[in-house]
Parts: structure tokens; sequence; C-alpha cells
């Protein structure tokens, strides 16, 4: 039995590097290539030999990525819709990261959770007992929702940047609306300007009411993608005073300064949390250290004391 756990572990560990290659992809060859397909304008000269074009591509996008996608396939046909759509709603939160696209994630799910749950049984074949199977247990559900939590938690940093950058981003839309651009233009310098995911948002509406959408349908799309509060209230604001006829610059003046206010709040809010979040650590490490390096020394005088050691 531990030869054959040694072989499943050693599997396990060997299976890693291939599924790196599938999660992590080939980004900078993608980013290289979508940066010479912009640049030449899609547009291509003479012939192209696809033997070539497949040679360019990494080992994990000749290899692995086909059997990725029959895998997801698979898993898309075996999951419910709605536990598809939450994932890929997911994804958009966390910002469509380039190398966990839907295919992979559903792939990584399931070996993920093959890899635990063999791991698991193995574990417990080798130990019958109730903390192995807890461990079985434990190791199979990381294994299946440990990509749910990691972009979920990609997915909430992301809300985090946009609302901090939202107060200044505000700011440069304002004065550049007060001294004379229009609203898309104003938007186009800010997001231009800017870094960040809440630039790349923009910048993303901007091509959509390029597209035809309105701006409604555009900015309402910006908080399905986004999901931060301020930005969906900004946004109904906006929509509101379209609607109404209200004057644009008054709006966006109203709104930054509402947003530096709530800045400000929330960070006050922060620092009046600090003293309650170091209550644990100042009594359960500094404080017995102290009374130690205080008392220590009298107490062992006291001992030796009472003991009959000194005069």
């Amino acid at each position: 039995m531990p030869a054959l756990i040694f072989f499943a572990v050693l599997c396990i560990v060997g299976a890693m590097p291939v599924l790196w290659i599938s999660v992590a992809g080939s980004r900078r060859i993608n980013e290289a290539a979508t940066t010479q397909n912009l640049r030449r304008g899609l547009a291509t000269t003479g012939t192209t030999d696809l033997r070539q074009v497949l040679l360019t591509k990494s080992a994990g996008e000749r290899a692995v990525r086909p059997a990725m996608q029959r895998i997801a396939g698979l898993v898309r046909r075996l999951m419910p819709a709605g536990v598809v759509d939450a994932l890929e709603h997911k994804i958009v939160l966390a910002g469509r990261p380039v190398q966990w696209p839907l295919e992979r994630v559903l792939a990584g799910k399931l070996i993920l959770g093959a890899a635990g749950l063999v791991f698991g049984f193995l574990s417990f074949s080798a130990n019958p007992s109730p903390k192995s199977l807890l461990f079985a247990f434990a190791a199979t559900g990381l294994g299946l929702f440990g990509p749910d939590l990691i972009l979920s938690r990609r997915g909430r940093e992301r809300q985090a940047q946009i609302e901090r950058a939202l107060p200044d981003t505000l700011d440069q839309i304002t004065i550049c609306v007060e001294a004379g651009l229009g609203f898309e233009a104003a938007m186009a310098r800010a997001g231009g300007a800017g870094s960040g995911p809440l630039a790349d948002e923009i910048v993303r509406t901007l091509q959509q009411m390029q597209l035809g959408s309105t701006r409604g349908q555009a900015l309402r799309g910006l908080t399905e993608r986004t999901e931060a509060p301020d930005l969906r209230r900004f946004v109904v604001a906006l929509v509101q005073a379209e609607a109404y006829g209200l004057p644009i610059a008054d709006v966006l003046r109203t709104q930054a300064s509402e947003l530096r206010k709530k800045r400000r709040q929330r960070a006050e809010e922060h620092a009046m949390k600090i003293p309650v979040k170091i209550i644990f650590p100042l009594v359960l490490c500094i404080l017995p250290t102290l009374m130690i390096m205080v008392m220590g020394p009298a107490g062992i005088r006291m001992s030796k004391f009472f003991s009959g050691g000194l005069p």
C-alpha cells in the first residue's frame, strides 16, 4: 500500500506542470500576437502557412488546450446551466483574466477535484480513520471549489480598486466637462490617462458606445461587469440626469464630492477598526512575553528564597 500511495503522489506531482500549462497558458505569446494584429489592422498579405501558424503556438496550446476544451465541454454538459452561468459571472467580475477563461476553469475544477478525491481515497485506504475521511472530503472540496474561491477573491480586489479610483477619475471627467468637452470625450481622456481596472472598463464602455449601444445601455453594462456599489449609484444618477435633462456637469460635481466624502469615511472606518483587530495579537502574543520578561526573574528569585536557596 505505501508503494501505491507513493505512485499516486508521483502521478499527481507529475501532472502539476501539465495543469499549470493549461491554466496559465501562453499569455506572453497571446499578448504579442494581439498587439501585432492590432498594429496590422487584422490585415494579412499573401498566403498563410497553417503549419507555421500552429508551430508558433506553445506546447500548451497545441497539445493541452484541445484536451482541456473537450474536458470543459463534458463538464459543461454535466453541470447545471445556472452553475456555469454563475461561474462565468465570477470570471467577468474578476476582469476576464487571460489565464482564466471559462473552459480552463471548468477543466481545472474537474481535474483538481478528481486528483483530490484520488489522493484522499488513497490516504483513507492507508489509514482508515475519521481524520483521514475528513481529509479526503476536504481535499475533494478544495479541488472542486478552489478556483471559485480564487475568482471570488480577485473579483473583490478588483471592486475595491475600482471604488478607490472612482473619485479621482470622476474629478478628471468633471474638469474636462466643465472645460467644454463632451461627456464621451471626457471619459475617453480619463480612460486613456488612467490605469487599472476602472480605466479599462471605461475604455470598454466607450467601445460599446462606438459599436451602437446607447449611453444608458453601455453604462448599465459597466455596472454589471463590476458590481461596485459606488459606481452603480453614479451610473443611476447619470442615467436619471440624462432622462430628465439635468446638466451633466452639476451631477458630476455632486457625485464627485459625495464619493470623496465616502472614501474619507471609509478610510476613517478602517482606521477605527485597527484597535479592535490588534487586541488578540496583543493579548495572545505581546502581553505574555512582557509578563515573562518582567515577572520571570522576580519569580525565580522568590522560588529560590522560599526554598532556602537564598540567605
